[in-house]
């Protein structure tokens, strides 16, 4: 494909992604699925370009005052000193610059505001300077940045040195996460495709898993005996780090509403040899037992703001409605959660986990209190007295951000049930 041809491509996916809420990596994965012509070199020209335009589509937007997918591909070019007329010239590309695209370049824009420079819907700056304060710009700025691969290993089956001793003999620039005992960090641009190929893998010797969500699946304090329940577990990501946590003693039941979402639990078990895990995808039954179990995490669906390094498109597909949507689907799992805790089962009565890979405190902190005040037999653990050692944004709760931590953004709060 040529440089001109690679553009339209880009504008073309750019278009489309405003009518659809898939996500980018799959919506490119099936675009390129159906265009065999594109090869490696263009399909990850292209897919680097959408990428940088969602994460800067504030301030092309602003660049020409339209936030059109062809407006933002010429303020892209414009960014990185090139000419778009050079590239805009018909054929397979994109067409020839109108009148007034070209007056939109000559102009010069005015002062960008803070959403602007920041990145993020204006809406939603009372809810971010309520959690970042002053520290908001600097938070935004590492919120644009392209996200690490972090990686658990998996202690079921090995150890973290021997890990990334054989990572690095394969070739990756693998280290150690600071704070999670577990973690290894691979640097942007390695790639999370080449590492499912890793012998490694196949053998179930690492997870990947963000290192702030291995945090939070260590505070949660599995222990071998434990009965867990994993609500709304998606994948399994979470279950199948506390299944190494227990050693596999004791019993996990990670429960999805969502047999989709479910799906790939299963396999990822048995490659990591998790055999406590017992996936369902219905609530009641057997299974189930009594409902009450001594640990309950919810790791509840939430905006994903914390994840906007990743998938800069949920920064502007977020709406207020959909956020109030997403906390009373908050409160209620929650309560549910609260109803499946055991009385006297982990520490002095049954432990609940929330977490969210959110950054807002409507998702958070609030979720919490409006659930304290609803469950009185509940309190708050301070999160920080059960680590060893100290970890940036570790106090009351744990909140992770990519300026603060080096992670996702992440929250998680520790609840515990008083005795009866």
């Amino acid at each position: 494909m040529t440089p001109s041809a690679r553009l339209q491509a880009a504008i073309d996916i750019l278009a489309a992604l405003d009518r659809t809420q898939q996500p980018v990596d799959r919506y490119l994965r099936d675009f390129f699925r159906g265009r065999r012509y594109a090869g490696s070199k263009d399909r990850r020209a292209i897919s680097e370009r959408v990428f940088d335009v969602l994460r800067h589509r504030a301030r092309f937007a602003h660049r020409l005052g339209d936030a059109s997918a062809r407006a933002l591909v010429i303020a892209a070019l414009l960014a990185e000193g090139e000419d778009p007329a050079r590239l805009f010239c018909g054929g397979y590309g994109p067409a020839p610059l109108t009148d007034t695209e070209r007056a939109a370049i000559a102009a010069t824009p005015p002062p960008a505001p803070p959403h602007v420079t920041g990145e993020y819907p204006q809406w939603l700056a009372p809810s971010l300077s309520r959690a970042f304060g002053d520290g908001l710009p600097n938070d935004m700025v590492a919120l644009q940045e392209r996200a690490p691969v972090d990686l658990r290993v998996n202690t079921l089956k090995a150890a973290r040195p021997a890990v990334l001793a054989a990572l690095r003999a394969e070739g990756f620039a693998a280290t150690p996460t600071p704070w999670s005992p577990v973690g290894i960090r691979i640097p942007p641009g390695e790639g999370s495709a080449a590492l499912t190929q890793s012998p490694l893998f196949r053998a179930g010797a690492f997870e990947f898993q963000d290192e702030a969500a291995q945090i939070a699946a260590l505070l949660a304090g599995a222990r071998p005996g434990l009965r867990v329940l994993d609500l709304a577990a998606g994948a399994g990501g979470k279950a199948l780090a506390m299944a190494a946590a227990m050693n596999n003693q004791g019993a996990i039941l990670a429960f999805d509403d969502n047999p989709k979402r479910l799906a790939p639990l299963a396999e990822r078990a048995e490659r990591a040899g998790a055999s406590c895990i017992t996936p369902v995808a219905a609530r009641g039954g057997p299974l189930w037992g009594n409902g009450k179990f001594d640990l309950v995490f919810l790791d509840a669906p939430c905006s994903g703001t914390g994840t906007w390094r990743r998938q800069p498109e949920l920064r502007w597909r977020l709406t207020p409605e959909r956020l109030a949507e997403l906390t009373g689907i908050q409160d209620g799992l929650l309560d549910e959660a609260a109803r499946h805790v055991v009385e006297g089962g982990a520490g002095p009565g049954g432990r609940l986990v929330y977490a969210t890979c959110s950054l807002l405190p409507e998702e958070n902190e609030d979720r919490v209190a409006a659930f304290l005040t609803r469950n009185p037999r509940f309190r708050r653990l301070e999160a920080a007295s059960l680590w060893a050692g100290e970890i940036p944004g570790l106090a009351q709760d744990f909140r992770a951000s990519p300026a603060t931590t080096g992670t996702d953004g992440f929250y998680c709060a520790l609840l515990q049930q008083a005795e009866p």
